[in-house]
């Protein structure tokens, strides 16, 4: 049987893994230095931070909310962070103190999502533009804060096993643990129930509250961890990265994996999906020479034409649209 001119079986999760592929074949034979291992490695390390990311807003999104908080929060905490050390306070004061701050905003995104229902569009765009303005203006010196010289951090940044980046094995470390949170813990099942239909599991007794408070404030944490592995990398953390198309690429990767906007569906192996096809895609433009205006439209005709997928196979129902717009 077919189905707005698909197979019934073709799902956006395989049709994106097909083009991944087919892209991936092209690039290797006509693009020259795409398949060698040292820019192989490349690819993956470039989706790495942008993949964990992904999946903190998975787990949001998987819950019918959205996350536009993560980049302000993982740009600005660990900007914080790094200024604290650079001013000479101990280490553990300043991991504590950037920890409260990550778990304060979390926690005020989920209470206002979730009690005070407040739209989460609304609430993390307020958040994000919050969290920017006091770190910016009260607790760093300048946009772009470094790493102090033979920290931790730094040190992190250039650590290799196998000749293979830390950042990629702490992206595979974190998508198991969020496939095992997921798959097989009730926690996890709640994210599915709460995001298909938030009024019934409420009526069954369901923590649907509570499990969308926990959501945000993961979503923060991952956001740190995030910025932890850039600022390892780049010995430094620009806070003008909050006002990039960072934030898009990370709906895209949820997105254009398979992941529906109505809630209720997709998982772990979506974000994958979706990294490796706008990590191969980006690579080839790059090596194209493609201009950095022209990469942003290409990536934002891509976003429309998934909400568009996505609108198609995962339609809004009438309990959906009684919930409201996320």
């Amino acid at each position: 049987m077919w189905r707005m001119g698909f197979p019934k079986d073709l799902s956006q999760e395989r049709i994106v893994a097909l083009i991944t592929v087919a892209i991936f074949a092209v690039a290797s034979v006509a693009l020259p230095g795409f398949f060698s291992p040292d820019n192989l490695v490349a690819i993956v390390r470039s989706i790495s931070v942008l993949g964990i990311l992904a999946l903190g807003m998975a787990v949001i999104i998987i819950g019918r909310g959205i996350d536009l908080s993560m980049v302000a929060i993982m740009a600005m905490s660990v900007a914080w962070y790094l200024q604290m050390l650079n001013d000479g306070m101990g280490e553990w004061r300043a991991l504590a103190l950037v920890l409260a701050g990550v778990l304060v905003i979390g926690l005020a995104n989920g209470f206002l999502v979730a009690y005070a229902e407040v739209p989460a569009i609304f609430v993390t765009l307020a958040s994000a533009s919050f969290v920017f303005g006091l770190v910016r203006s009260q607790m760093i010196g300048s946009d772009a804060v470094p790493v102090p010289a033979g920290h931790w951090l730094g040190h992190l940044g250039g650590m290799r096993l196998a000749d293979v980046p830390v950042e990629v094995y702490v992206f595979a470390a974190l998508a198991f643990a969020t496939f095992l949170f997921l798959r097989f813990t009730k926690w996890g099942r709640y994210v599915y129930y709460a995001g298909d239909n938030p009024a019934a599991a409420r009526n069954i007794g369901m923590p649907a509250r509570p499990m969308m408070v926990l959501r945000y404030v993961l979503s923060a944490l991952i956001a740190f961890v995030a910025g932890l592995l850039t600022a390892g990398s780049l010995q430094s953390m620009n806070t003008r990265v909050v006002n990039s198309t960072q934030l898009y690429d990370i709906v895209l990767v949820a997105v254009i994996g398979g992941i529906g906007l109505s809630g209720g569906k997709g998982g772990v192996r979506n974000v994958l999906i979706g990294a490796a096809l706008i990590g191969i895609l980006l690579n080839a433009m790059t090596i194209l020479d493609i201009p950095l205006l022209y990469q942003n439209l290409i990536k934002s005709a891509i976003l429309l034409i998934a909400i568009i997928v996505d609108g198609v196979l995962n339609p809004r129902d009438e309990q959906t649209a009684q919930q409201g717009d996320i």
